[in-house]
C-alpha cells in the first residue's frame, strides 16, 4: 500500500494534475460534445455472481465507445494556433472514430492509421465522419509505427490512443461519473488495453472514493499489462489476435507505471470467455457489446462468487461490433452449449 501511495503522490505532483481537478476540468470541457452515459443495474449478473452489479454503458456513447472522451479533451486542450495543424492517430478502430468525430466537430483535418484487419464497420464509420483512413500493417502496433512516421514527416500532431495525459484525463471522466452516480460502489471492473482508460478511471474513482477497488481486465491473447503486473516491472510479451481487438497491442512503460500506481490488479480472460460474455450481454442484458467492451462481464462470470456481497460497477467500453462477427460468436457459443 505504501508503494502505491508514493507512486500516486508522484503522479499528482508530476506531469499529471491532481486527478479530481483534471477529471472535473475535462468533464466540463467535453460536456457539450459527449454523452453522460447511464449506470444501470444488472439483475442477471447480480443473480449469477451474488454481487450487486451495475453496468456503465459507454457502448451508448456518441461513437459507441469511450474513446471520444479522450479525443475531445486532447483537442480542446490545445491552443488556437494548433487549429491549422493536421492530426494523425493510430487505432484498432474506436480511437479512430473518436478522433474523427472530435476533428470534425472542432475543425481539424485527421488521418487515421488502422490495421488491415480492422473492423470494416469501424473503418467505414470513420470515413463517413470525413477523416482520411489509411490501412497499414497487420496489427495495431504496426499501424502505430506507420502513424508516428507520418506525423514526423508531415509535422502533424500525433494523438496517442492511451499514452498522453490529456487523453487519460478525458477517459477519467468515466470514473468521475461512476463515483458521482454510485458513491457506495465497492469495485470497478474496467477493460485494459494500453491502459489509458483504466488508469484514468482508477485515478478519478479512488480520489473521490478512496476505498474502492479497481480491477483491470485484458484478453489472455494480448496481456502486456497483466504480465507487467505479474513481474512487478514493465515487460514486453508476444501479442496475439483477439476477439477483443480494441485491447490487443502493446502498452508503454509510462502507462504501466500509471496503472501500477492506481489499479488493484489486472486479470485476464480467455477468448471463449469473451465470446460468452458478448452473447450474455446480447441475450441477458439486451446490449450489443464488442469483445473489448465485454471483458469485464467475462471476468465476473469467470470469477463465480468471488464478488459475492459486494457492489460492483462494470464498464462496457464499446458497442462497435460487425454483424458478421457477432453472428459468428453466437453460432460458436451455441455449438459449445454456452451463452
Amino acid at each position: 500500500m505504501k508503494k502505491h501511495a508514493e507512486a500516486r503522490d508522484s503522479f499528482k505532483t508530476g506531469h499529471l494534475r491532481h486527478p479530481i481537478v483534471a477529471a472535473t476540468a475535462a468533464a466540463r470541457r467535453i460536456r457539450p460534445f459527449v454523452r453522460r452515459t447511464p449506470l444501470v443495474p444488472s439483475p442477471a449478473l447480480s443473480e449469477a455472481t451474488g454481487a450487486e452489479v451495475a453496468l456503465k454503458l459507454e457502448c451508448w456513447q456518441v461513437t459507441r465507445s469511450f474513446k471520444v472522451r479522450g479525443a475531445y479533451n486532447f483537442l480542446l486542450s490545445l491552443g488556437p494556433a494548433a487549429r491549422g495543424v493536421g492530426l494523425v492517430a493510430a487505432s484498432a478502430g474506436n480511437h479512430a472514430l473518436g478522433v474523427a468525430h472530435a476533428a470534425r466537430g472542432l475543425g481539424f483535418e485527421a488521418t487515421l492509421m488502422v490495421p488491415t484487419g480492422a473492423s470494416r464497420g469501424k473503418v467505414e464509420a470513420t470515413r463517413r465522419l470525413g477523416a482520411r483512413v489509411v490501412e497499414r500493417g497487420a496489427t495495431y502496433d504496426e499501424a502505430e509505427d506507420a502513424a508516428l512516421e507520418l506525423a514526423s514527416q508531415t509535422k502533424a500532431l500525433f494523438v496517442h490512443a492511451f499514452d498522453d495525459p490529456r487523453v487519460g484525463e478525458g477517459q477519467g471522466t468515466v470514473g468521475l461519473e461512476l463515483a458521482e452516480d454510485w458513491p457506495e460502489v465497492d469495485d470497478v471492473v474496467v477493460p485494459v488495453g494500453g491502459g489509458g482508460l483504466a488508469a484514468g478511471v482508477a485515478m478519478a474513482v479512488k480520489e473521490a472514493r478512496p476505498g474502492v477497488r479497481v480491477i483491470g481486465v485484458q484478453p489472455e491473447a494480448s496481456a502486456p499489462m497483466a504480465a507487467s503486473f505479474g513481474a512487478g516491472r514493465f515487460v514486453e510479451v508476444p501479442i496475439g489476435p483477439s476477439l477483443a481487438d480494441g485491447l490487443a497491442g502493446r502498452t508503454s512503460r509510462s502507462s504501466f507505471e500509471r496503472c501500477r500506481a492506481w489499479l488493484d490488479g489486472v486479470w485476464t480472460v480467455s477468448e471463449p470467455a469473451i465470446a460468452r460474455a458478448m452473447v450474455w450481454c446480447l441475450e441477458r442484458e439486451r446490449l450489443v457489446v464488442e469483445g473489448s467492451g465485454a471483458v469485464g462481464v467475462a471476468a465476473l462470470l469467470e470469477a463465480g462468487r468471488a464478488f459475492s456481497g459486494r457492489r460492483v460497477a462494470v464498464v462496457l467500453t464499446g458497442g462497435n461490433v460487425d454483424g458478421a462477427v457477432l453472428r459468428g460468436v453466437m453460432g460458436r457459443c451455441r455449438q459449445d452449449g454456452a451463452g
